[in-house]
């Protein structure tokens, strides 16, 4: 198979080559990719992910070449959209069968990619907030692959939504998604308290958040794009009084695979209810391109590669 493996020595650290086809084990299914998407951690976390020569990726879309041995699975010729850590980067891959979700007539490959790791991971952020119907949310990070996924689902779910970002230009469209307010910069201190927090940015921002939890708020600390470390003031907390949380979050938070999340997101792309927000697209031949647009912050969204057998 015709794959990108992680070389530091590489643009953006991807170089093309040929490997051997994957062998799928019992439980899983074998696709011949047609798209994948990349996500922030791919890129600014690559030597810490993947060994050298490893395929990169978690999110992937295509068709099933071979069906699970075990029988388990979707048949031959099914479309369907998958989340495993690594491998995405690739002609095929071999996925277990329930990390795959049957794609619906009428979403596109290429939307289908776009949806496993940031979309599981802000519906999972979402739900683990309990019921927010009328409650503030905010989401800091808002105009990247999992927050702006968190701000259309904690929407839909009724709740107000803040959506934090670093610079005007990245709050484009996110009032459209379902932001009542958006602040652009530092999270004030006199913001109204918020009853819960997915924060995708970590640092001065995280710590600014939990200090506008109001009591029995809880904060997820789901992303650390700005690489900074966070300093929260817990002896302030306690002055404060009553209970908050703040958690470490992460998708395999919960006791399933990730296929039925993939499943329920996807059918609510086909309702027209998700906008999976592809900011960028382009031919797996610009995978480096795409790579070095989210490393500088520049891709509102997500990032998808189509990828073709021949390479183009």
């Amino acid at each position: 198979m015709l794959a990108l493996v992680h070389d530091p020595t590489a643009p953006a650290a991807l170089r093309r080559t040929e490997l051997p086809d994957p062998v799928p084990a019992p439980g899983e299914a074998l696709l011949a990719v047609s798209a994948a998407s990349l996500n922030f951690l791919d890129v600014a976390y690559a030597d810490a992910m993947y060994a050298v020569g490893a395929v990169p990726g978690v999110d992937a879309a295509g068709t099933v070449v071979t069906a699970a041995a075990d029988g388990s699975g979707p048949p031959a010729g099914t479309r369907v959209s998958s989340f495993s850590m690594g491998g995405a980067l690739a002609t095929l891959r071999a996925v277990a069968t329930d990390d795959l979700a049957v794609v619906p007539d009428g979403v596109e490959d290429a939307v289908a990619a776009a949806l496993p790791a940031a979309g599981v991971t802000a519906l999972r952020a979402v739900r683990r907030l309990g019921s927010v119907l009328g409650r503030r949310v905010l989401v800091t990070g808002a105009a990247g692959g999992v927050g702006r996924y968190a701000v259309q689902l904690a929407a839909a779910a009724g709740a107000h939504v803040v959506a934090q970002v670093g610079a005007p230009a990245r709050a484009a469209g996110l009032r459209e998604l379902g932001a009542a307010d958006v602040i652009v910069s530092a999270v004030p201190a006199d913001l109204a308290p918020v009853h819960g927090v997915i924060d995708n940015v970590g640092g001065p921002v995280l710590a600014a958040a939990v200090a506008v939890l109001a009591e029995d708020g809880v904060a997820l600390a789901v992303g650390q794009a700005s690489g900074l470390p966070t300093t929260i003031d817990f002896e302030a907390e306690r002055r404060r009084g009553g209970r908050r949380a703040v958690e470490v979050f992460t998708v395999d938070t919960g006791h399933r695979g990730f296929g039925a999340d993939i499943e329920d997101l996807l059918a609510l792309v086909a309702a027209h209810r998700l906008d999976p927000q592809i900011g960028w697209r382009g031919s797996w031949e610009r995978t480096a391109e795409a790579a070095e647009a989210l490393r500088g912050r520049r891709v509102p969204g997500k990032a998808v590669v189509e990828i073709s057998r021949a390479g183009g």
